[in-house]
């Protein structure tokens, strides 16, 4: 094999992975909701926010919720994620991811809030096999976790404005080979910040207009102290937009549309690495993952069943952002589910107290490389979430 094809093929182990509390079904590396309720409309919320996790997504939410003073949001998630290269399964298949969320109704006009949670991430576990040509044992993985406080302000009785600043976290662990060698660079840790600013507009009793957006997230660079001298990376999450439409068609039943936009191919293109004047070791220049920009279109139907029930169903489609032509320098990023079906279903446990569950299936999608070697990846996700919400 020449040195293209191994340098290809090597990358392939130095992608990116999962972390077992950030990982969730997916649009990409990012999770589709954030809770049960969330979960349950297949991602469709920026709209019509039901509870305090909208700040996270979109913190003028936060201003249309139903509280006379306070909302607290607590839910855990349980992700199995069977994905495979060639046929060969990745072990590690059971992930647990926790989120939580405040609103505090400070007057009629100001409501402050804060939610913490996994935003994204991936991963393989894959036994010491040839999964690839030129590749035994791949285990590496990504986390990306964020603190974000913030307000949200009515102007008016038909608009309100929101705004968090991000506190971020990533871990990352690399490990693979180049023509020069196998290279195993171990856990790592970096912080960040980024804004999120959002938008809820009432234009009449049946229908409501959101719109969020969230910057990039500027995160410090890896650095990994090697014999060699220092390795750096840097590596930022991407810029998001979304937009979303609510139909209230009759009282009890909300219909919501959403289209959101991640802009991977700004920080998921090529990543290069730093390295030491004169470096000949193993590390490569540069990780040409070639993630396309992700258009995600998602609808979520709620319906009231009595005046304490409700259940919920959803679609979310988004066109995976690894292609054919990059599938050899992603073996270890196996993002490519595009289509996901939710259900949801709450149930109010008191005057002040409901639960509420949901279940996303990701529909196994695999995609092969249009270069040799002609390795196939292949995912599918199913997630369960559960939640505990108090309102007064």
């Amino acid at each position: 094999m020449g040195n293209d094809k191994k340098f290809t093929t090597g990358l392939a182990a130095v992608t990116l992975a999962a972390a077992a509390s950030q990982a969730a079904a997916t649009n990409g590396d990012h999770m589709l909701g954030l809770s049960a309720i969330q979960n349950g409309m297949a991602g469709a919320v920026v709209a019509m926010p039901q509870e305090a996790t909208t700040v996270l997504v979109n913190p003028a939410g936060m201003a249309a919720l139903n509280i006379k003073d306070v909302r607290f949001d607590l839910g855990i998630g349980f992700l199995n994620p069977p994905r495979q290269i060639n046929g060969f399964e990745s072990d590690s298949n059971l992930y647990m991811m926790p989120t939580g969320a405040v609103a505090f109704r400070v007057n009629d006009q100001l409501t402050l809030g804060m939610g913490l949670g996994g935003i994204s991430g991936m991963g393989v576990d894959f036994s010491d096999t040839m999964i690839a040509t030129g590749n035994q044992s791949l285990v590496t993985t990504k986390q990306f976790f964020k603190v974000s406080p913030g307000f949200a302000y009515r102007l008016n009785d038909s608009v309100a404005i929101g705004a968090t600043i991000n506190l971020n976290y990533q871990s990352l662990a690399l490990s693979g080979f180049s023509p020069a060698g196998r290279f195993d660079l171990p856990q790592n840790q970096v912080f960040g910040w980024g804004v999120t600013a959002g938008l809820i507009w009432t234009i009449n009793p049946a229908l409501q207009f959101g719109a969020a957006w969230s910057s990039k997230q500027n995160m410090s660079a890896f650095e990994w102290n090697t014999s060699a001298g220092k390795i750096t990376m840097d590596m930022d999450a991407p810029q998001t937009f979304t937009l979303g439409l609510a139909w209230k068609p009759m009282p009890g039943l909300l219909i919501e549309g959403d289209i959101k936009r991640i802009n991977y191919s700004n920080v998921m293109d090529t990543i290069a690495f730093g390295r030491p004047a004169g470096y000949t070791g193993a590390v490569p220049a540069a990780m040409p993952f070639g993630w396309s920009n992700q258009t995600i279109y998602a609808l979520g139907i709620q319906k009231d069943i009595d005046d304490k029930t409700q259940v919920r169903v959803g679609f979310n489609y988004g066109k995976s952002p690894i292609g054919p032509e990059d599938v050899n320098a992603n073996l270890g990023s196996l993002a490519v589910v595009e289509k996901h079906l939710s259900l949801g279903l709450s149930r109010r446990l008191g005057d002040k107290v409901t639960g509420s569950l949901s279940y996303v299936h990701a529909f196994k999608n695999s995609v092969t490389s249009n270069v040799a070697p002609f390795n196939t990846i292949e995912l599918k996700q199913n997630l369960v979430n559960m939640q505990i919400s108090y309102q007064f």
